[in-house]
């Protein structure tokens, strides 16, 4: 007669289990699982101990939280384990558009423009801040400024008055500040120099700037676009392999309209067009609490809706978002409302990349598919 001992421990598992309870997890953006993904690296197994590392495609993924806790519970669903310890990386990937034949940048994996189809709505407040909020978030991130007739980031990031260096191979090295890198011909010129140049001048030192500058290894570059569809715009576009475009409005139709001919910008292009910001979406009143939306509200996601293209969120308007740029620190630095705002438009910039990357034909209309992001739809 076989005698059983109940108290004798119970096997664990084996890898190809570990690995076939993880194929239940599904990336939300990305909508397949994390086994096909590859994100799953370094299996351990001890007995009733799983240990094994998750490497996303951005340190800024918005759903990391959620997954980790979906991949705990489906290994420690499997008999036998006692206990899972998954360490969370990430490794950001070097953008692939199939229409792009331009040389990448060295080490810089995804150059994401800024642009508006007018001045006024905020965009190198935005650009600025989402620089930020992505190094916040433990990406590397480099930012430039390429709005040649009014360069403002120096001011943004409290280095007004600086001046940037060359290196004997004529290669500009960047300043950085806030943990950004960056390049503004503010960084070359006088602080009240005017710039009076035409338009194929414009162009040349958008190319220069942002081709001939020492930014070391990047996951994010964020360039901050000028206004309008002109030489700084298509110099950018047809100089350097863009991971995607994005378009600040704010709520009013003549915004809207502007707004939509910078989509149509990105998209003749061929550029994936990543989302739209919504920018001074609303204000609430610090005394009463009382909300007013000054410039009308949800204009941005309806354009969104309408041009079938991502809705990235929501920035409200408020004093602290100005005080922060004219004083060289930026409110992604803070905490507070505000800086959710920017962190979490960060998340969704990282994810819509992530995206485009892993589907890089997009759609027909050169879109981001819908109905992918978190914040989005």
């Amino acid at each position: 007669m076989k005698i059983f001992n109940k108290n004798a421990e119970t096997p664990g598992p084996s890898e190809v289990a570990v690995l076939e309870s993880l194929k239940t997890v599904i990336d939300p953006d990305l909508h397949r699982n994390v086994v096909e993904l590859g994100f799953i690296k370094d299996v351990r197994i001890n007995g009733g101990d799983v240990a094994f590392t998750m490497e996303l495609t951005t340190p800024a993924c918005p759903m990391k939280d959620k997954m980790k806790r979906a991949a705990e519970e489906a290994v420690k669903a499997l008999p036998g384990v006692k206990a899972v310890d998954i360490t969370m990386t990430a490794q950001v990937r070097q953008s692939a558009n199939p229409w792009d034949d331009r040389a990448p940048i060295p080490g810089v994996k995804n150059i994401v423009a800024v642009a508006s189809g007018k001045g006024g709505v905020g965009k190198s407040t935005v650009a600025v801040n989402l620089a930020v909020a992505l190094a916040k978030l433990g990406a590397s991130v480099g930012l430039m400024d390429a709005d040649i007739y009014g360069p403002s980031i120096p001011l943004m990031m409290g280095l007004q008055g600086e001046r940037a260096e060359g290196t004997e191979e004529n290669k500009l090295l960047p300043l950085e500040a806030h943990g950004v890198k960056m390049v503004s011909i503010g960084f070359l010129l006088g602080r009240e120099a005017p710039v009076i140049w035409r338009g194929p001048m414009v162009g040349r030192a958008v190319t220069q700037l942002i081709t001939d500058c020492m930014w070391g290894e990047l996951d994010y570059l964020i360039v901050d676009l000028p206004p309008g569809t002109g030489d700084a715009q298509l110099s950018l576009v047809q100089g350097v392999p863009l991971a995607g475009g994005i378009i600040v409005t704010t709520p009013q139709d003549i915004a809207l309209l502007d707004a939509t001919r910078g989509l149509a910008m990105f998209r003749e292009v061929k550029v994936p067009v990543l989302g739209i910001i919504e920018n001074m979406s609303y204000f609430v009143c610090p005394h009463c609490g009382e909300r007013s939306d000054i410039f009308s509200h949800g204009g941005g996601r309806e354009t969104a809706d309408e041009q079938k293209a991502p809705f990235l969120g929501e920035i409200p308007l408020d004093i602290a978002v100005r005080e922060g740029g004219d004083a060289g620190v930026p409110v992604a630095l803070t905490d507070g409302p505000h800086a959710d705002a920017f962190r979490t438009l960060a998340q969704n910039v990282a994810a819509a990349v992530s995206v485009a990357q892993a589907d890089p034909t997009v759609n027909d209309e050169g879109f981001v598919p819908l109905g992918t992001l978190k914040g989005g739809r």
